[in-house]
């Protein structure tokens, strides 16, 4: 592609333009996920409804099974049903007090997990308390220590697996990082932008001094240890900079429509991953078509749920198909971040206009 005709009359204002460009949102480009001190990251997930439903999941079975190796014959439905209440009301009390405790926990592992343990115990004997109160478990005060080592003991397994999780989940973080700078850095991007900064210096210094300011962020973030996780309304600001870039290429020929409902911007989603969909949507949507082409991005909420898409028209003569790193990475570090509660999928449908390709992304509010 050729770069920018210099004497190509400037195009119509766009969504990030000039007024898009507040200090504030600058400043905080880069910024990390708030409250990811010690000892108060690890203990976010406990917040996160698939480790809630795991847990659940995995102590219930572990009861089932030892009321049918020790109920006697007759009594293994009621022992059951028992037994499962008062699971059920230890492990939802426990992972409770844990999410809303998490800031408040000491920094230092070991007393983090006695922390733990202790409150695992207090949720044991409130699991066979009320059960005990209402007849239907032994009383007595064998039967209380028993429930309370036993919910210290499944606090320490929980604890002891969230660990282990996370110890193999940071290499897959750091691999995933790795594949979206390699696949995020294109030498061509830079180098079209450069042109194009360049062909603008002499007729518009002005915007030639904005297409490097935007290009310095963009790079300035992908070369940065951001964290885990930013805003979706950092990564919309992100976004905006690279459309104002490839809206100084293509002119009239890329068309961008916004429509991000504000609630959605708090939403928490990995670096750099709303980028590389816009890329590819400009690369494989506006690029090969000569008439150019319209490019959607649209956020919303959806049962509690923040709905990200990008939606680029398909060219009548279709672009080389890619590699589809870019959107296995972002599956993959969104997944990282949020495990089952998110999501990504692509693919063409049949828009209202013609056809589109639809790239779409769930992310829990």
């Amino acid at each position: 592609m050729s770069p920018v005709d210099p004497a190509a009359p400037p195009s119509g204002p766009s969504p990030a333009g000039p007024t898009a460009r507040a200090p504030s949102s600058r400043q905080t480009v880069a910024s990390g996920v708030p409250g990811a001190t010690t000892g108060g990251a690890d203990a976010e997930v406990f917040c996160s409804p698939a480790l809630v439903l795991r847990v659940v999941l995995a102590l219930q079975a572990v009861g089932a099974a030892a009321v049918l190796l020790l109920a006697p014959a007759g009594g293994w439905w009621s022992a059951q049903a028992t037994t499962a209440f008062g699971l059920l009301l230890a492990t939802l009390a426990w992972l409770g007090t844990a999410c809303a405790a998490r800031r408040l926990l000491p920094a230092n592992p070991w007393a983090r997990q006695a922390a733990l343990a202790v409150a695992g115990a207090l949720c044991g004997l409130l699991g066979w308390a009320v059960p005990a109160w209402a007849g239907l478990a032994p009383g007595g005060l064998r039967a209380a220590a028993g429930a309370a080592l036993a919910g210290a003991l499944a606090a320490l397994a929980v604890l002891t697996w969230v660990d282990q999780r996370a110890r193999r989940v940071d290499p897959a973080q750091t691999r995933a990082r790795l594949a979206e700078l390699q696949s995020r850095i294109r030498p061509h991007f830079l180098f079209n932008a450069l042109n194009a900064a360049l062909a603008l210096v002499r007729v518009d210094p002005d915007r030639a001094e904005r297409v490097l300011e935007d290009l310095s962020v963009l790079f300035r973030q992908a070369m940065a240890e951001t964290g885990s996780a930013v805003s979706l309304g950092e990564e919309i600001e992100l976004a905006r900079r690279y459309l104002d870039i490839e809206q100084v290429r293509f002119g009239d020929r890329l068309r961008v429509q916004w429509a991000i409902e504000p609630a959605t911007t708090p939403a928490r989603v990995p670096p750099l991953v709303l980028q590389p969909l816009v890329e590819n949507a400009v690369k494989h949507g506006v690029e090969p078509a000569l008439d150019g082409g319209d490019l959607q991005i649209r956020a919303r909420l959806r049962a509690g749920c923040v709905e990200l898409e990008v939606i680029n028209s398909l060219p009548a003569v279709a672009s080389a198909p890619g590699s589809g790193i870019a959107l296995a990475n972002v599956d993959e570090r969104l997944r990282l971040l949020h495990d089952l509660a998110a999501h990504c999928e692509a693919g063409p449908q049949d828009g209202p206009d013609g056809p589109c390709f639809v790239a779409r992304l769930t992310v829990p509010l």
